[in-house]
């Protein structure tokens, strides 16, 4: 498993990543993970590589890879690998190309992020720096053997890009039977919510692409009207002030509860205090966070957007709408209003919904793909020479690497080059 990102940094990347590779380890498979350095890191890890990398990009809680000649060849110098799995396209994405051609072994990309939503991060964010990310993860894609995409939103925008490689709709599983009880009495107490209150709950990394600006305005307005109304807020992020900033000029900023990031019992007892889950973001490929809450039996009111409406059904386990926010706030009040018997069928069909997202169906889904890819993956032509046959192997991945850099830096500046393919 190849990531730019990993623990302790806590997002849906990094808990993919986990889950697929507790699961699969589970099942008596070895999994190797190869990440960068973070500050705050496990001092032992099972399985994992660290790479060296530059600590908090440009302000954000990111690190950049290093490209530290022999680093990774040192450690992984005993591994031959059936299967390299990538889960970035660029920078570890690029090496794990590498590592792929030079084991003579298939390469899996999982599509997790829309990256030119991300692009504000980025010193010189423009518009040619959007079909930059685009081209370039289009491109990659491409050079590999197969692609996981987490939604079928997301595989069908892939077609439409370019994507000619095999796509499977992988979604990262949620663990249902630990979301299936929690304590929502213990956790309302100790954030001091009474036991009469309407809780609005949030669970994200608070961050300007979670839309986080729509959403606030949305509770802040809802809450004014409602007294009985409170919003626990779990996670953290660059937008974390501006978000308390804002609801305090609401007016209702000692009913909002912001504990930070939760995990484990902390996060299934917060999941089951919440009378509704608010989501507002845009730009989610799946949307984990919206399948822990349709476990843990909490309705849902969202935006309509890929990767959300995948999961929540309108109307059955939760409430979509336009990106408006009366339409928001109305969805909020219809929760709000509901009987308890029309809520307790919602929160039931909700449970069902997401049993349909189980991470042990998951996890079996990729598999079978990785034996497939195994059995039938058409080695690289032999020569007489095998240090001559792994020498090609590597020249064409570095190829690959630079032709991919060069088209998608064409695309920034709107030149049109051809699509990389697998060969």
């Amino acid at each position: 498993m190849m990531t730019n990102t990993y623990e302790p940094f806590v997002g849906g990347v990094e808990r993919s990543i986990q889950m697929f590779s507790d699961e699969y380890r589970k099942r008596g498979h070895r999994v190797i993970i190869v990440a960068p350095t973070f500050e705050g890191m496990p001092d032992r890890e099972r399985d994992v590589v660290r790479v060296p990398a530059l600590q908090k990009f440009n302000g954000t809680d990111f690190s950049v890879q290093l490209p530290v000649p022999g680093v990774l060849n040192r450690a992984l110098e005993d591994v031959t690998p059936d299967i390299v799995h990538s889960h970035h396209p660029y920078l570890v994405g690029d090496t794990a190309l590498r590592l792929a051609a030079k084991h003579d072994v298939p390469l899996v990309f999982t599509f997790h992020t829309f990256y030119e939503r991300y692009t504000h991060y980025v010193p010189l964010d423009s518009p040619g720096m959007k079909r930059f990310v685009i081209s370039l993860a289009t491109g990659y894609a491409n050079l590999c053997n197969r692609i996981f995409a987490p939604s079928e939103s997301v595989a069908t925008e892939l077609v439409r890009r370019g994507v000619a490689s095999t796509i499977d709709v992988v979604p990262t599983g949620v663990d249902t039977g630990s979301f299936a009880s929690g304590d929502a009495t213990g956790f309302r107490e100790g954030l001091n919510l009474p036991p009469e209150a309407f809780v609005i709950g949030f669970v994200s990394r608070l961050a300007p692409e979670k839309n986080i600006a729509f959403l606030t305005r949305c509770v802040g307005e809802f809450m004014q009207k409602d007294d009985d109304a409170y919003f626990v807020v779990i996670g953290k992020g660059p937008s974390r002030q501006n978000m308390l900033k804002a609801l305090s000029e609401f007016g209702v900023h000692e009913r909002v509860r912001a504990p930070g990031t939760l995990e484990g019992h902390g996060l299934v007892d917060a999941y089951h205090a919440m009378d509704v889950f608010a989501f507002a973001s845009t730009t989610e490929t799946q949307g984990m966070v919206v399948t822990e809450s349709l476990a843990a039996g909490v309705p849902v009111v969202a935006v309509d957007a890929p990767g959300v409406r995948d999961v929540v059904r309108n109307g059955k386990d939760g409430i979509l709408v336009a990106e408006k926010e009366k339409p928001f706030i109305q969805a909020l009040r219809g929760i709000r209003d509901m009987s308890e018997d029309a809520r307790e069928e919602m929160r039931a069909r909700g449970r069902q919904r997401a049993r349909q997202f189980d991470m042990s169906a998951s996890a079996g889904k990729a598999l079978t793909v990785y034996r497939h890819l195994h059995s039938t993956h058409a080695r690289f032509p032999r020569a007489n020479d095998e240090p001559l046959r792994d020498a090609l192997r590597l020249v064409k991945a570095e190829w690959d690497v630079l032709a991919n850099m060069t088209r998608a830096t064409g695309a920034a500046f709107g030149v049109k080059g051809k699509r990389a393919t697998v060969l």
